[in-house]
């Protein structure tokens, strides 16, 4: 069953992404060679009649892609002038480049609205629920209501950044600066280090809790609100890769996320539409980020070429993107190592 959850949700998160760049490129008058779902061999395909595309379902359940005329190196003569990526305008290439960024945090409030609707809107407050006897969080005093306001003096006041905030300091002490009571108070602690089923961990001894309110109203905002905070959590952990706090150790890849779905199958349908949520979130966040062979280094191109007023020459882009997509699988491949090293351990 968890590679069945596996494979519908990371399906459904490329379909929603791939299905934004089709249906912009269709809209632009685009020739569309292929809308594919998965990546690797191909396992069928088929055609609708007086459509020049053709849809595909491909072995490995991890990507897709929509080929378009007009980004090939080689002009193809088969297809009319007017019907190419290239020649189209700066907004019909920026929006049919975009639009799969775009589904992905629409496709994310959506699940967010839903599972708040159902189940009630958490208020993403970095409060403390429980403090357990004789940990370090019990030992500083952390107390039961506290709301976190700062740690180390930057601003932690939503679960998210709380959690990472944590995290990347999980070997020093932290200050947390709480709200208790209306008043301003400040507690000094340092994880513990635990062994756990085997593994050494660390422990502050605590957990955190969160208000829920009902309605439909709430409900939108929870969907909104939730998306930015996971988007601001993406910047700051991108921030930290590069400054060195978190190493690539952090990160998960295809076999990370498949022992997460696991995980969150093991508490019900409504763990696993939120994590469909997250990574929904994380994909699109992903591909917005200005590298070559992501969606966002096609649209720094598609920007460059308005600044400058000069097509950019088809060879070196491609160039750029073929070295950008082995980089990135080079780095996707150390990654799932450290997934399946974690995993044995």
């Amino acid at each position: 069953m968890t590679l069945l959850y596996f494979i519908l949700i990371l399906g459904v998160i490329v379909l929603i992404h791939e299905f934004g760049h089709y249906f912009f490129a269709k809209r632009s008058g685009i020739y569309v060679y292929e809308f594919s779902i998965g990546m690797g061999p191909r396992l069928f395909k088929w055609k609708r009649k007086n459509d020049e595309t053709e849809y595909s379902l491909r072995l490995i359940p991890i990507g897709g892609f929509v080929q378009m005329a007009g980004e090939e190196i080689e002009d193809d003569p088969d297809v009319p002038k007017d019907m190419k990526f290239s020649i189209k305008t700066f907004g019909q290439k920026f929006m049919t480049v975009i639009a799969g960024i775009m589904n992905n945090f629409l496709l994310a409030m959506l699940l967010l609205f839903l599972y708040a609707l159902f189940n009630g809107a958490p208020q993403n407050k970095a409060l403390i629920g429980e403090v357990i006897k004789d940990t370090p969080a019990y030992e500083a005093g952390l107390k039961e209501g506290d709301r976190v306001l700062t740690v180390n003096g930057k601003k932690a006041d939503t679960s998210d950044i709380f959690a990472l905030e944590l995290q990347v300091h999980i070997q020093d002490k932290v200050t947390l600066e709480v709200d208790r009571n209306g008043k301003s108070e400040k507690v000094t602690l340092k994880a513990k280090k635990v062994k756990e089923k085997g593994q050494e961990v660390y422990k502050y001894g605590f957990q955190i809790t969160d208000e829920v309110k009902t309605g439909f109203i709430e409900s939108i905002i929870y969907a909104i609100t939730k998306t930015i905070s996971l988007l601001h959590q993406m910047v700051l952990t991108i921030f930290y890769l590069v400054t060195g706090n978190l190493g690539l150790k952090s990160f998960s890849g295809p076999v990370g996320i498949y022992n997460v779905v696991g995980q969150a199958s093991a508490s019900g349908f409504w763990a696993l539409v939120s994590l469909t949520a997250l990574l929904s979130v994380n994909v699109g966040f992903i591909n917005l980020l200005p590298l070559p062979a992501f969606d966002g280094g096609r649209l720094l191109f598609i920007i460059i070429e308005k600044i400058s007023g000069k097509k950019v020459d088809p060879r070196l882009e491609n160039t750029i993107h073929a070295i950008g997509f082995f980089l990135l699988m080079a780095l996707m491949l150390l990654i799932t190592y450290n997934d399946i090293i974690r995993l044995i351990k």
